[in-house]
């Protein structure tokens, strides 16, 4: 086939976009396909025992037993899809939970909103009674308040002491760290001197171990320097201490509008997570803390604020792609009934149901929320309370069950046709859908959400999904 250009010019524009092309990849290796928590519980390092995780999941247990005792009224409390079929007539629930237990799938073919009910409010509990909490920070700051400078001493050993404990008895969270204060003027000498007497008794304890996963968050970020200084002190502890190379992580939180733009005009984030000189995990957003630096009045701030979607779209667009996750931040009405029984006594029923009231609201409220998260592909968020847990998980199940026979089988039909594009029933699907749906099954598997199966079963290999790229998945088949 006739050219104009000469091979010597080929090789020359090809070498140039080679060199730019790979210090791209350089800036943007592209996301983990590992796991990464569905949330962060906070507690207090007051309270902070071994065996924290299983405590708070005996709570949640128990929180959950007592208002919402069958999957109907988790379901309704919550709003799942089309909830409002579900019967509440005991006779029928009855009937229709030995349908679900006999033939789940059957029963789905024909009653979507009971198979997904169900099935999600078993999750949560098999999920609270096998790891109720995913990732565990030991709270030095918010929950945790300015105290005398000896008794946060006390409680940075104890902390420690009791982090190794749990990695002796495996009784630790899969993730772990520790939250300390700013680095701000007023606490900058307190907070590192609590992250330097917590490392350094945990590397007395353990031998130089860290647990798996251990992170330092560092909250109110406002400057790079912070974060480099951070960094230079993980760095210089983790040498001293025996800590292996590299292993003292670090997450920034992201709760003022000078962490989004600086006085330049310019984006802090990317400079904010460079400043960790490749120790920055996680990036994650304070919602609240974000909305009163915008000088939003108390009666307006909520996690869905247009204010704070414009943070997270700044957060999500400056990190895509470069491995560092990101995390939104907390529901902060807490599903405690503002009744409770004095000893020896039971509440009556007008205050079961005052309580049930509360509650219900505060789990839709925090569902509510954390669908809005992960709609703007955020997968991560916190908890505060133990009556949280069922709710993080059943939004997180329920939003990926919820999806999955539609994605299935568009992502199946996709990869039939090479990538072609297809029309599903109403929906025209594209390359660039495509990947979305890849996306998909990436986030749900890695979450737990989606199984191995569930994956295999669209057709697609589980070394394809892992590739983390649609056209690459075409590209090789084509080539088959």
């Amino acid at each position: 086939m006739k050219v104009t250009l000469t091979h010597d010019e080929m090789n020359a524009y090809c070498s140039e976009l080679h060199d730019s092309n790979a210090a791209f990849g350089s800036h943007y290796p592209a996301d983990s396909f590992h796991r990464q928590p569905v949330h962060t519980v906070y507690g207090g390092a007051n309270l902070f025992k071994a065996g924290f995780a299983a405590k708070l999941g005996e709570v949640a247990l128990k929180t959950l037993d007592t208002y919402a005792p069958t999957y109907s009224v988790f379901a309704r409390a919550l709003g799942l899809p089309r909830a409002e079929t579900l019967p509440t007539n005991a006779t029928e629930l009855a009937s229709l939970t030995r349908a679900l237990e006999a033939n789940p799938e059957q029963v789905r073919e024909t009653k979507q909103a009971a198979w997904l009910a169900f099935t999600v409010y078993n999750r949560v509990v098999k999920k609270l009674q096998t790891e109720p909490i995913e990732d565990n920070r030991i709270d030095f700051e918010d929950g945790y308040g300015n105290r005398p400078d000896d008794e946060e001493d006390k409680h940075a050993a104890a902390a420690a002491d009791e982090v190794a404990k749990g990695m002796s008895e495996n009784l630790l969270s899969p993730f772990i760290g520790i939250r300390v204060k700013t680095f701000s003027d007023e606490c900058k000498v307190r907070s590192i001197r609590t992250l330097d007497i917590f490392l350094t008794r945990l590397a007395e304890k353990t031998g130089g171990k860290l647990p798996q996963h251990f992170i330092v968050t560092l909250p109110k970020v406002t400057t790079p320097t912070q974060v480099s200084t951070c960094a230079k002190i993980l760095e210089n502890l983790e040498a001293r201490l025996g800590f292996a190379k590299d292993s003292l992580r670090m997450e920034i939180m992201i709760e003022t509008t000078q962490s989004i733009i600086n006085h330049k005009g310019e984006n802090t984030v990317p400079l904010l997570v460079a400043a960790a000189g490749g120790r920055c995990r996680s990036a994650i957003f304070g919602t609240y803390d974000y909305t009163a630096s915008c000088n939003i009045t108390a009666a307006h701030q909520s996690h869905t604020h247009p204010a704070c979607d414009f943070a997270r779209s700044v957060i999500q667009v400056s990190l895509a792609g470069t491995g560092v996750t990101i995390s939104d931040g907390a529901t902060t009405s807490m599903p405690i009934g503002p009744h409770k029984a004095a000893r020896d006594a039971v509440l009556t029923a007008q205050q079961m149901d005052e309580n049930r009231a509360v509650v219900h609201g505060a789990w839709k409220l925090h569902y509510d929320n954390i669908m809005h998260s992960m709609r703007h592909a955020y997968y991560q968020g916190w908890d505060l309370n133990p009556g949280q847990l069922p709710v993080r998980y059943a939004a997180v199940d329920t939003f990926f069950l919820s999806g999955l026979q539609d994605a299935s089988t568009r992502l199946n039909a996709f990869l039939n046709k090479a990538a072609q594009a297809t029309l599903v029933g109403n929906t025209f699907d594209d390359a660039a859908t495509g990947q979305g749906l890849l996306n998909f099954f990436l986030r749900g598997m890695a979450c737990g959400a989606i199984t191995e199966q569930e994956v295999l079963a669209t057709g697609i290999t589980l070394d394809e999904l892992r590739s983390r790229s649609f056209v690459r998945i075409v590209n090789n088949r084509a080539q088959q």
